[in-house]
């Protein structure tokens, strides 16, 4: 099979599309074709070595057919999503034309959107719907504060947010793309310039949850954004990976307020958060309806990861993107 292989750490331009041996799937595993694949930025830092030793072929999801299942669970030719499992990280990831992953990781789907459709939702959606319904058991009505939300885990997560009844106060640090969370439906843009808590007590904003994808850098100052026994969530590290210095409960978290962390990459698909709890037939059928935004902004060939990296390291796609495989 081609496969897309770190060669080594580095830039966009250390992947390389290269022959391996077709792997076989063992037992508690499903071997599926790949018709299409999302991009993370999981992967970018796979590649540049941020998250030390991995795996060869990166890639941590996928849409695609069952070629095999030991267990007869999946019938071979089953339209499938695969999320995680270990995909990038200790095992071979989806960036190639077949991929084995843990049978737990996969689900069948029943949705007629095209490949590249299908690929854009599992990861990010996945991940925002377990953070927003699970860490922050948010309810409608209640106000949501998304940091980071026009990346494509922002996106969602507004998407979702708006669909479930809430108002959502949105962030980015880019003024020039304050219109793309308005257009999901986001009641009002904040620009983000670390200094966010100030902003929304001085609107009389109460916030009763915030999602931070901007991750370690502005912990802070979302714990202050939100409202005596709110929540905060942090599901990323767009601000990068460097720890919070001399953080102390006793002073940096206010009494009441519930801190919590969702790492997807190490938890969907175990007994404890199991995939079954993501409703992603529902959530494709409402991007069939028009009623979530979910179609990828931009889709590219297999032969083209270099340039898919480069666009997605400099933020320009403003979106998900995915690569479809012929």
């Amino acid at each position: 099979m081609q496969a897309i292989v770190i060669s080594a750490h580095g830039g966009p331009e250390v992947l390389t599309v290269t022959e391996l041996p077709d792997p076989v799937p063992a037992e508690g595993e499903v071997l599926i074709r790949v018709r299409a694949f999302g991009l993370n930025h999981a992967e970018a830092y796979m590649r540049s070595g941020a998250w030390g030793q991995v795996a060869d072929v990166p890639g941590i999801e996928c849409a695609g057919l069952v070629e095999a299942d030991p267990s007869g669970r999946l019938p071979v030719g089953t339209k499938v999503v695969a999320i995680l499992g270990g995909m990038g990280r200790t095992r071979n990831g989806s960036y190639a034309e077949l991929v084995t992953v843990p049978a737990a990781n996969v689900v069948a789907v029943r949705s007629q959107l095209p490949w590249g459709d299908l690929a854009a939702v599992p990861e990010v959606y996945a991940t925002a719907f377990s953070a927003l319904h699970g860490n922050l058991a948010l309810q409608p009505g209640q106000t949501l504060l998304v940091r980071g939300a026009t990346s494509s885990l922002g996106q969602a997560a507004v998407n979702l947010a708006v669909q479930h009844g809430a108002s959502v106060i949105a962030t980015t640090r880019n003024p020039a793309r304050a219109a793309l969370p308005k257009d999901l439906g986001a009641d009002e843009i904040l620009i983000d310039d670390g200094r966010l808590a100030a902003e929304v007590q001085l609107r009389g904003i109460v916030v009763d949850a915030v999602l931070d994808i901007v991750g370690n850098s502005v912990l802070r100052d979302s714990l202050a954004a939100v409202r005596p026994r709110g929540r905060v969530c942090q599901v990323g590290f767009l601000g990068g990976f460097a720890p919070v210095p001399a953080f102390d409960p006793i002073t940096d978290l206010p009494s009441g307020v519930q801190l919590s962390f969702f790492g997807s990459a190490f938890v969907l698909g175990t007994p404890a958060f199991p995939l079954t709890d993501v409703p992603l037939d529902a959530i494709y059928a409402q991007v069939e309806a028009g009623l979530l935004r979910a179609r990828p902004t931009q889709v590219f060939r297999f032969e083209e990861i270099v340039e898919a990296h480069r666009v997605m390291e400099t933020g320009e796609a403003l979106g998900k993107m995915v690569v479809v495989l012929d």
